[in-house]
């Protein structure tokens, strides 16, 4: 009759080396003259002077040893030890051998969900009003300008992003310190050169008739509905006079954070 089921691997029978007695109760364990350490005294059979002994009771194993009850005598025989193979070992699962079917988890597996630790199928990614990426770039170098209109100034405060989805929003944040010698200065966020501000755009720094400085900060939350790169950057323009972004090279710093929409 065939066998049900996956048919057990033969065990790895062993009869090890003969032992010469003597007056002792230890005895070394070799399999071709190489130690040898069984799994444990009940998975060996010990005949001694033509009688099988009792595992743990008659003997016990240790490493590579075989320690008996009592003392032998050299008149005493140990017909065999044999080895019954070691410990079955359940070994290393094949590749692509475990299905989804045998999960348990609750919850219903997708290609958008993953396996959580509590042994539940969850939505995989963020969920809407988190941050999925945070970029940001600094400036070290103090910028002016004269402009009348809205200009970079060479500012370094920019940040090339890709959207993860068309959905997604970006917070903006803006900081930087910023001089006057007179008159008063404006600055603004703009994304791919488009003032997101509006003509007097989002913050304004007014030196009140003398030189002044101090620190400016702006912030936006933008809706690009787009998947494709988009760079965002700091703007500045001067009402009159000349104005300062990053005044005696403090530093000034512009944040992009993306939100799942």
């Amino acid at each position: 009759m065939a066998y049900i089921g996956k048919q057990p691997a033969k065990g790895n029978f062993v009869k090890l080396d003969t032992i010469t007695t003597s007056a002792t109760t230890t005895f070394n364990l070799t399999n071709g003259g190489v130690a040898y350490s069984p799994i444990s005294a009940n998975n060996c059979l010990v005949s001694l002077n033509g009688i099988l002994q009792a595992p743990t009771d008659s003997y016990t194993i240790s490493g590579s040893t075989i320690i008996f009850s009592s003392a032998l005598t050299t008149s005493d025989v140990i017909d065999f030890i044999i080895v019954l193979g070691d410990v079955l070992s359940l070994g290393t699962v094949s590749d692509s051998t475990i299905g989804i079917a045998k999960f348990t988890a609750t919850g219903t597996p997708s290609s958008s969900t993953f396996l959580r630790g509590d042994n539940s199928w969850a939505s995989a990614g963020a969920t809407a009003g988190q941050v999925i990426q945070v970029l940001g770039a600094t400036d070290t170098t103090e910028r002016s300008t004269t402009s009348g209109t809205f200009v970079t100034a060479s500012n370094t405060l920019s940040v090339a992003i890709t959207p993860a989805s068309s959905s997604n929003k970006f917070a903006i944040f803006v900081n930087h310190y910023a001089g006057s010698s007179s008159g008063y200065g404006q600055y603004t966020i703009a994304r791919g050169g488009t003032n997101l501000g509006g003509s007097e755009g989002m913050a304004q720094y007014n030196s009140g008739g003398g030189t002044l400085d101090g620190s400016v900060s702006y912030c936006y939350l933008d809706s690009p509905a787009t998947t494709s790169s988009i760079t965002y950057q700091a703007y500045m323009k001067a009402g009159s006079g000349t104005q300062k972004m990053g005044q005696a090279n403090r530093t000034a710093q512009i944040i992009v954070m993306e939100i799942k929409g």
